[in-house]
């Protein structure tokens, strides 16, 4: 499998990204709404959006996605707002190399840490043990922040 990399949005990314978050059996259907409203925001205000993407492509497919971008009021911490593997391609250790381009791209930034959260629901173990292999501290968590019985789970990685 050829991967490459890209860090210019294009319109297509945006049906892309809807295609690739639902593929995940992961989210709710206004958490799709809202991938697509960050990618269209970006391409509508360019890079001052705020938001920054790295796509992963596989033999000219696009497999993977990231959106992250630096926290207002912090000199140096950006939020991993999106890490989403398209379903057909988990497994092969798409989402840790695309990881490593996005910290190679944020650190350009000048970020020194990189912030993400996510579900502490038993359907979410998955991407809790892929933070955690990733080297990730979880940091904090947030009893029944989504939901009853749903926390939010903060994992930190220091890239300084």
């Amino acid at each position: 499998m050829n991967l490459t990399f890209r860090t210019t949005p294009e319109r297509e990314d945006i049906q892309r990204i809807m295609d690739m978050v639902v593929s995940t059996n992961f989210f709710y259907d206004h958490e799709v709404e809202v991938a697509a409203e960050l990618i269209a925001e970006r391409l509508a205000k360019g890079v001052s959006s705020g938001y920054h993407f790295v796509f992963a492509e596989a033999d000219g497919v696009t497999a993977a996605y990231a959106c992250y971008g630096h926290i207002e009021m912090t000199k140096s911490c950006f939020d991993l707002y999106w890490l989403v593997t398209h379903n057909d391609f988990r497994g092969k250790g798409i989402g840790k190399k695309l990881l490593e381009e996005t910290y190679k791209e944020a650190k350009k930034m000048g970020c020194t840490m990189i912030i993400a959260e996510t579900s502490g629901r038993e359907h979410y173990a998955p991407t809790q043990a892929f933070y955690r292999s990733a080297g990730y501290t979880l940091e904090a968590t947030i009893h029944d922040y989504y939901d009853k019985g749903d926390d939010k789970l903060i994992y930190i990685k220091r890239l300084d």
